[in-house]
């Protein structure tokens, strides 16, 4: 009889120990998934055209800080900034506790890359796309080191698809491109700065059935009302500062403008300049929306 108790004792013994190991098992596993679930990412993004991508990507949420440069989207404009990508602040990095600092290779003074490196603030530097392709690899790959390649993938096939889109609407504009000067207006005194011929904008612009008419290279050059008046350009594309600062009719009187046929003819639009001075997933789109303000 007591050995029957004994033995009944010890099976119930066995499963109390069973019940406590797989517990404890089970609490180890959660507490390891929890961990790994746990996204420790702080990135301070000092590239208008990564903090783009990375939203489109769907993983702005990990940014916690950017330049003065990332306008778009208007999220980013919520975010901490650290100065301008080429003026940076070590003290604003470094206050945000970034895991990494992405950047495309524009980044300065050189005394604040060096005090990030003597502190430990890791820096990675993606190279800046110039053509479509380009555009469409460095998305692949950040959606890949993030973890959205599915959505990378639909970023690409939308920008192919809007490409496709602009080529065959170009068609309809088989005569002379119009004559186009993109210019930004006073943003630290009145003074114009055109887009250069070397440019991003200037490349879509002639996606567009158009033609940069400023004689100016690369850039965002400082221009004369001399030059603007001499350029004679049919649209004048305004960027957003000096637009919105003026409004339609105090800008096309300005000093060179009121001598152009855009002013005369009232062909002086807003575009937001982070839609032009840089590739990215909008590209297409934006290109579309450009070719429809300068055949108006």
């Amino acid at each position: 009889m007591k050995l029957r108790y004994y033995l009944l004792y010890a099976a119930l013994g066995l499963v109390s120990l069973a019940s406590t190991a797989f517990t404890s098992c089970d609490r180890f596993r959660n507490k390891e998934s929890a961990q790994a679930s746990a996204d420790t990412t702080r990135i301070v993004c000092v590239s208008k055209q990564l903090t783009e991508i990375m939203f489109a990507l769907g993983t702005g949420n990990k940014l916690v800080g950017v330049d003065l440069s990332s306008t778009y989207p208007p999220e980013a404009k919520k975010l901490p900034t650290v100065g301008y990508h080429r003026l940076l602040s070590a003290e604003g990095i470094i206050s945000l506790r970034p895991t990494v600092v992405m950047h495309d290779g524009g980044i300065a003074p050189e005394a604040v890359v060096a005090q990030m490196q003597k502190v430990g603030v890791p820096l990675k530097q993606y190279q800046g796309s110039r053509t479509i392709d380009e555009t469409k690899q460095l998305i692949h790959m950040l959606g890949t080191e993030f973890g959205a390649e599915s959505k990378a993938q639909e970023l690409c096939d939308k920008l192919d698809t809007d490409m496709k889109t602009v080529e065959e609407r170009r068609k309809q504009f088989a005569g002379a491109p119009v004559k186009v000067i993109i210019l930004h207006f006073g943003r630290v005194v009145n003074n114009y700065l055109a887009v250069g011929q070397k440019s991003t904008a200037s490349k879509m612009l002639e996606w567009a059935g158009g033609v940069n008419s400023i004689d100016a290279t690369e850039g965002m050059k400082p221009i004369s009302p001399e030059l603007i008046a001499q350029a004679q350009p049919d649209v004048i594309l305004a960027t957003d500062f000096g637009y919105d600062r003026l409004g339609l009719e105090k800008f096309k009187d300005l000093p060179g403008i009121a001598l152009t046929p855009a002013a005369k003819n009232n062909r002086i639009y807003r575009v937001e300049e982070h839609d032009l001075i840089y590739l990215g997933p909008r590209t297409g789109a934006n290109t579309l929306t450009l070719m429809e303000l300068i055949h108006r």
